[in-house]
């Protein structure tokens, strides 16, 4: 069945994209459709993969609904397509007269019919125990996890199973509003303030909680790049809008050609990755030799970045941003520029201009 534009196929593909790490909104490239339909299909999950519907043996097959169908166009009895299949003839009768009778039964409709039938949804427990479920959200405004939860009615109500609930329970009645539990708005009390389960794998976005890693410092930037006589190495930086969106600026250290490279999809490490990619690809092969760029998390993926666009990258030391110092000048002037929006110019703080004891060598660095 089709969710929100998703083929049952593609549903099961943005599972195994999820799970090989990457973001909605790759997927959504990846599957050809508008995050939007990703975003939404993930969200009325939950966040958690759904399992697989599977058929009892007990019940008729597809190819044996067919067989029915053919025999009951070609004339035959009940008893005589049950044993061509090898069922009870009572099943096949049952399934005859359930499904349009003799004049009126089709395969297809059967077999759709068969799995709607098979459905029964179970209420979630918390939605038919109110003194559960208030116990549940007295504790989630208290902050308390759902792990935490969970274990403290175990001892506070360990001789009554109706106020036992597990924490993945909680997680799925806070993500899943189908189940009709707890409201939408109690997930703020979360701690991590999701409304969707994420993999964990996914958050480090292989790059460690905070931290870059592999990465390469300024002091092995090659010594070309030092004296500007060679062109082709560039510094980069951010200048944010109106959250999500922000633009990157390139500056040229050689020429001072910028690139102002627009960043519609936010400043994740992923688009960010993508957009640069695009940007340098613009350029001639001689133009694409190192990239200088802050701490920013915004360059988690800069292997890959290397890697696609063939510019190394080379990271400033914490808190140095005047070791970048033509493109801090140039973010500076499209900040002040008159004709410049004040909601698209408003800089990082991690990029903030340096102290005045440095700031001669800030212009010194950007000539």
């Amino acid at each position: 069945m089709d969710r929100f534009g998703l083929s049952l196929l593609e549903q099961e593909r943005v599972w195994e994209l999820r799970g090989a790490g990457l973001s909605l909104r790759a997927v959504a490239r990846a599957l050809g459709h508008p995050p939007q339909h990703v975003i939404r299909y993930v969200a009325s999950t939950g966040g958690r993969r759904p399992v697989a519907r599977r058929r009892a043996q007990r019940c008729l097959s597809v190819g044996e609904r067919e067989e029915i169908s053919r025999g009951l166009a070609g004339g035959l009895s009940s008893r005589q397509i049950a044993v061509g299949i090898a069922r009870s003839h009572s099943t096949v009768s049952r399934e005859i007269a359930g499904n349009g009778g003799r004049e009126g039964y089709r395969a297809a409709v059967a077999e759709g019919a068969c799995w709607d039938r098979a459905r029964r949804p179970k209420a979630a427990k918390l939605a038919v125990n109110a003194a559960l479920r208030a116990v549940v959200e007295r504790r989630l405004v208290e902050k308390r996890s759902p792990q935490q939860i969970a274990g403290w009615l175990g001892r506070a109500y360990a001789g009554d199973p109706r106020m036992q609930i597990s924490h993945e329970t909680i997680y799925l009645s806070l993500f899943i509003q189908s189940r009709g539990a707890l409201k939408r708005e109690l997930t703020r009390h979360l701690r991590s303030g999701r409304s969707t389960r994420r993999p964990r794998h996914l958050s480090a976005d292989g790059q460690g909680h905070g931290q870059l890693t592999g990465k390469l410092m300024i002091s092995q930037r090659p010594a070309e790049a030092e004296d500007r006589a060679v062109p082709g190495h560039w510094e980069g930086d951010l200048l944010l809008s109106s959250r999500p969106t922000a633009i990157a600026t390139l500056v040229e250290r050689s020429t001072r050609y910028t690139q102002l490279v627009a960043l519609p999809e936010g400043i994740r490490a992923e688009p960010v990755r993508v957009a640069l990619t695009a940007s340098i690809a613009t350029l001639p092969e001689q133009l694409r030799r190192s990239l200088t760029w802050d701490q920013g998390k915004e360059m988690a993926q800069h292997a890959r970045f290397s890697i696609d666009s063939g510019l190394q990258v080379y990271f400033c030391d914490p808190q140095s941003p005047w070791q970048r110092g033509s493109n801090e000048n140039t973010n500076g002037l499209l900040s002040t520029s008159p004709s410049a929006p004040r909601s698209a110019c408003r800089r990082p703080s991690s990029t903030r201009s340096p102290p005045s004891s440095t700031a001669a060598h800030a212009r010194r660095s950007a000539g």
